[in-house]
Formats: C-alpha cells, sequence, structure tokens
C-alpha cells in the first residue's frame, strides 16, 4: 500500500510534560499556535490531571482561551481520571479525551493509581461522558508492546483488549511503545491483526523510540496499515518511567521526511513548520 493518507497527532502535550522547569504560559500558548498554523489532524496540547502529579499543565485552562482554532487541528487533552474527563468535556473546544489505559498491571498502578479493573470502570464512565458531550475518547493502550516489570505479555492480549473497548463504543486506539520495546515482527503482527479484525475503528501508533529504530518501527507499522502515528518536534517527550534518555516521542520530522520518501501527502504549512522547529529549540532549553 503506497501513498495512503495518514493522520499525524502531533503531542507537546507529551514532549511538555516531563520538563525540567516550568514553560511559561505565554510560552505554551506561542508555541501551540504555531503548531496549530502548522495543520496537524490533531494536537494534543493540554491535561486535566492533578497539578501535584503534572506541575507543568496546571495552566492547561488558562491555555485553551488563548488558542487560535481552525478547521484542520482538533484538540486532544489527556486525563487520567473521571473527575478529569468531567473538567475536559465542558470545553467547546476539545474535541478528543485520551486516556491511558495500560495492560500492564504494574505500570497502570504507577500511572494512575489504579488497578486494570478499576480503570477499566473508569473508561466506561469516561466513554459516557464523552457520548453526552459531543467528544471522542482516544485510549492510549500503554504497554502495548511489552512491558519491562515481567507483567505477562503477549500479543493476543491486545487484540483482547481492543475488543473490549470497540464493544463500548470506543473507535480510537493508540497502540502504545510506552518504553520503546516493540520490534517490528511484534508490531506487524499487531496491526495486521487488529486492522481487519476491527474495520470500524481507528488504530493508532504512538511509539517511543530510540533515534536508531524509529525507522524500522514506522516501515512495520505503515506496511501493516497503520495510518495513524503519533510524534512530537525534535523527540521531544516519552515516558518517564522508561528512565531512558535516549527513548523518547518518535521526532515529527523524521515523519515529515519519511513521509516525503513515500511519496505520502501531507498538507502541512512548511513554513509554518519550519517556524516550530526553531520555537521548539527556544521552548525546550
Amino acid at each position: 500500500m503506497s501513498n495512503s493518507k495518514i493522520s499525524l497527532v502531533e503531542c507537546p502535550r507529551d514532549a511538555m510534560q516531563g520538563w525540567a522547569h516550568f514553560i511559561p504560559t505565554a510560552t505554551k500558548v506561542k508555541y501551540l499556535n504555531k503548531l496549530l498554523e502548522v495543520g496537524f489532524d490533531v494536537l494534543d496540547f493540554g491535561s486535566f490531571v492533578s497539578p501535584k502529579a503534572i506541575p507543568q499543565l496546571a495552566d492547561t485552562k488558562e491555555v485553551i482561551p488563548q488558542l487560535i482554532l481552525n478547521d484542520k487541528t482538533k484538540l486532544l487533552a489527556i486525563i487520567a481520571n473521571t473527575r478529569g474527563a468531567e473538567e475536559a468535556v465542558q470545553y467547546d473546544e476539545i474535541a478528543y479525551l485520551g486516556f491511558p489505559f495500560s495492560i500492564s498491571e504494574t505500570f497502570q498502578l504507577r500511572n494512575t493509581n489504579k488497578t486494570i479493573a478499576q480503570s477499566l470502570a473508569q473508561v466506561e464512565e469516561i466513554q459516557k461522558l464523552c457520548v453526552q458531550h459531543g467528544k471522542q475518547l482516544v485510549v492510549y493502550i500503554s504497554m502495548g508492546f511489552g512491558n519491562p516489570y515481567g507483567d505477562e505479555y503477549y500479543a493476543q492480549v491486545d487484540i483482547d483488549w481492543v475488543g473490549r473497548l470497540t464493544a463500548m463504543g470506543i473507535h480510537t486506539i493508540a497502540m502504545s511503545d510506552t518504553v520503546g520495546v516493540a520490534q517490528p515482527d511484534n508490531i506487524e503482527y499487531i496491526f495486521k491483526h487488529l486492522i481487519p479484525e476491527f474495520p470500524q475503528a481507528t488504530i493508532g501508533a504512538h511509539f517511543h523510540s530510540s533515534q536508531a529504530t524509529w525507522r524500522e518501527k514506522m516501515d512495520a507499522a505503515y506496511s501493516s496499515n497503520c495510518l495513524r502515528f503519533d510524534s512530537s518536534l525534535k523527540g521531544i517527550g516519552g515516558c518517564p518511567m522508561a528512565e531512558d534518555d535516549l527513548v523518547g516521542n518518535i521526532a515529527t520530522e523524521n515523519i515529515v521526511h519519511w513521509s516525503k520518501e513515500k511519496n505520502i501527502y501531507l498538507s502541512l504549512n512548511e513554513t509554518a513548520f519550519a517556524e516550530a522547529m526553531m520555537m521548539a529549540g527556544e521552548v525546550f532549553v
């Protein structure tokens, strides 16, 4: 399959959340507005989580009214529980709510302080809220390609969970390589099984990767009909739990170059993209 249109989800929220010093609200707004100008399909811009847990994003509510929205880019906010979802759904500007759902019990407890069973109950509550308020829930299958804790993992677990989630009416799911362990054969196996089995769903990839392995991950996913990819400019971000400075998000600029090589058309504003790249160097210093 060549030249298929892909959807790009730019993730400045993922880049910012672990940043050591607080990025001033005005700087965030300026950067996010430049990313909106670029014309990504989705902008993962902020979160409604405890300020104690993620102090960097405590100003999300202040940021929202200052964003210059357009018809092309939809806003996504991360939430970690029903309380956060109740806040997020009040904003007309937000189209998507993203929930990290780990299939590793250890990581789910570390990440949201809940068991998998408790998290599934939250997903049901959040999905109801989304339906009531005209939002779409995006569930991130965290540790979707394995985990470092010794928790049981095999690809069929992913497939079973996607089945349960789609049965609840959730139609956007991002398979997440939280600690950068995905291998091409595993990526191919998962997407080649998931995508035909759940044609009503959009199943994307949120890869964390070292600089050496991003291309093989993209190739494996794309050749297996995955067409939705999360990334961040300069590859900033990733999971603090990984404890590996070399494993961050896949760099958006790499995906842009990769797309050109494969003749995949991206309707991005190239001037704004170049300006956003320069701005990223100033924001993340």
